[in-house]
């Protein structure tokens, strides 16, 4: 039974990406809120994932932001947990707590509730952190997007431009 949540297509990109670092020996991990561990689920559902993929945090709430990930109170309090500085602070965070190359964070407003007039839903921050030695030379930033649907919609859209990010960090 294919899984909603997780297409074909999805779980094919989650087994080239994983494929390609595997060859490259490249560690993976993700720092995920909106998405709830949605992109760690993609890329363990792949049986041998285990040498790529390093680990997950889901940060949900602010604290665990924080405190998994290191994200400052400052950041949080004068950007919100939905902006590209928290996006980038939790990419970092993934990377300083974990043993992995690359990482991707994300954080937005999935819905249908928490939209404000400055931030709707659809609303997504993805961050991005790469070691120094790693294919991207230490490269970090973040990408926003504003997808359009329903709360899964914006969830799988999500998952999708994260493998994106993956894609175009290990060349």
């Amino acid at each position: 039974m294919t899984d909603p949540l997780l297409p074909g297509d999805i779980l094919a990109r989650a087994e080239a990406l994983l494929s390609r670092c595997r060859d490259l020996n490249l560690k993976l991990a993700t720092g995920e809120s909106c998405t709830g561990g949605l992109i760690a689920a993609a890329l363990t559902e792949i049986a041998g994932s285990s040498d790529v993929f390093e680990r997950g945090f889901v940060t949900y709430s602010n604290e665990a932001k924080q405190e998994l990930l290191s994200v400052p109170a400052e950041i949080l309090e004068r950007h919100g947990a939905v902006s590209a500085e928290t996006a980038e602070a939790m990419a970092r965070g993934v990377l300083a707590n974990a043993r992995a190359d690359i990482s991707v964070s994300v954080t937005g407003i999935a819905g249908p509730g928490g939209a404000t007039e400055t931030k709707p839903v659809g609303l997504v921050y993805l961050g991005f952190a790469c070691r120094k030695d790693s294919p991207a030379g230490g490269a970090c930033g973040h990408e926003r997007h504003l997808f359009a649907g329903t709360r899964r919609d914006v969830r799988v859209a999500s998952l999708t431009a994260a493998l994106s990010i993956f894609e175009r960090l290990t060349g």
